[in-house]
């Protein structure tokens, strides 16, 4: 589990590729200190396994390749470091599970005052699972849904954030790993597997099972 809180802004300095996946090289100061094999590390959000200290590498699965924006870094591209939630630490985003729901593309960038105001296109099951003031993790990043409409969503970024992370450096038409809160994604679950039977109407089979009959 993470937090969202970007530790370090690492470096890719290796990519391996495979027929359908790829083994990413990590430059890290602070994020591979104590770090041991097998150890998950969020790298722009996407929750991976260290599988060579010395080598700083990662494996990235043909599932993960396809849904997430980690097939378009280059040698030399600059990602967002969050190494696993250690007990006891103190808590300062979100729950951020680094099981990324899909892409967004940067649709917008607009400068307001102190902040910079992000429109991030997605899809509309990405949206779906946004409210407003909401947490969301855009490339590993905690933010809060400034606006959420059926296609789009807006954050803006704080001048710490902007220092931190490698957001900034995004421009229009990037695409950016989207994962929305893991909480509101349970309750929108749960409430859509009670709403099922009502949906396709009460039967015998739904009272019997509720102790109607």
């Amino acid at each position: 589990m993470f937090t969202g809180l970007i530790e370090e802004v690492g470096e890719i300095k290796t990519i391996k590729e495979s027929s359908r996946s790829i083994k990413l090289g990590i430059k890290a100061e602070k994020v591979m200190e104590k770090i041991m094999l097998g150890d998950s590390v969020a790298i722009n959000g996407v929750c991976l396994t260290i599988t060579s200290i010395e080598n700083g590498e990662f494996d990235v699965m043909p599932e993960t390749k396809k849904a997430t924006n980690l097939k378009n870094l280059k040698v030399g591209s600059k990602v967002n470091l969050e190494r696993a939630l250690a007990m006891g630490e103190r808590f300062g985003g979100h729950i951020v599970s680094g099981h990324v729901d899909g892409i967004g593309i940067v649709e917008k960038i607009r400068k307001d005052d102190i902040a910079i105001e992000f429109v991030i296109k997605v899809e509309n099951k990405i949206a779906n699972n946004l409210i407003y003031k909401g947490s969301v993790a855009v490339d590993g990043v905690s933010l809060t849904c400034g606006e959420v409409g059926a296609d789009y969503f807006k954050f803006y970024l704080i001048p710490h954030t902007q220092e931190k992370t490698t957001l900034t450096e995004k421009r229009k038409g990037d695409f950016v790993n989207i994962e929305g809160d893991i909480i509101g994604k349970y309750v929108q679950k749960f409430i859509a597997a009670k709403m099922a039977p009502i949906n396709r109407g009460i039967t015998e089979e739904f009272l019997r099972q509720n102790g109607f009959i």
